[in-house]
């Protein structure tokens, strides 16, 4: 991870974000991910989300850009975030520990063929691993969005949006685009090819 100390200024903080969207390898990622949530929503499945802190932020915004809508008039879609509910996360979190709030929902929610999203800027966040861990064991495909070599939490995911290495702003920040952009696919693949709407 990249150590940012000292002051520095706008050119400087311009220059961590320059190049970072134009790597073609997250192409392939991002349309891989697109195509499991569209064949989860086709065969009547759902989207979970979940993450910590400003991964938790992005996650709900992504949820609800399914279940709303993204940029087209379309029918909602079922896609949730785990970090919503005050009284499930506090609830489980004093029963079994901070590190199941997401687990222990994905065991709850989560049915073959849904898909189940962890975001974590540094693939370790424990809870998000555990997360897909289930997520597996209940045939649910696995995706993490992630960044600084994957960590751990790549290790248990099906799909990998790998973003750059370096402090979690910038990770999140490629989130963001990325998952903007998964969104789109899956509005317009919804709308045209099955005539959503």
């Amino acid at each position: 991870m990249t150590d940012v100390q000292g002051k520095r200024g706008f050119e400087e903080l311009l220059g961590d974000r320059r190049g970072l969207l134009d790597a073609p390898h997250y192409r392939a990622q991002v349309e891989a991910i697109a195509e499991a949530i569209v064949t989860a929503l086709r065969g009547g499945k759902k989207v979970l989300w979940c993450g910590n802190g400003g991964s938790a932020a992005e996650a709900q915004h992504m949820a609800a850009e399914l279940s709303g809508r993204f940029l087209r008039e379309r029918p909602g879609l079922h896609s949730e975030a785990l970090s919503v509910n005050s009284s499930t996360l506090t609830c489980i979190g004093n029963d079994y520990g901070y590190d199941r709030v997401f687990s222990r929902q994905v065991e709850a929610f989560a049915h073959p063929g849904d898909v189940v999203i962890g975001m974590t800027t540094s693939g370790s966040s424990r809870n998000v691993v555990l997360a897909l861990e289930a997520a597996r064991k209940r045939g649910a495909v696995t995706v993490a969005f992630t960044g600084n070599g994957g960590g751990k939490v790549a290790e248990n995911a099906d799909l990998v949006l790998l973003g750059p290495d370096g402090y979690a702003a910038i990770v999140q920040e490629v989130h963001q685009v990325m998952a903007h952009i998964v969104c789109d696919l899956v509005e317009q693949r919804l709308i045209f090819e099955d005539h959503l709407g």
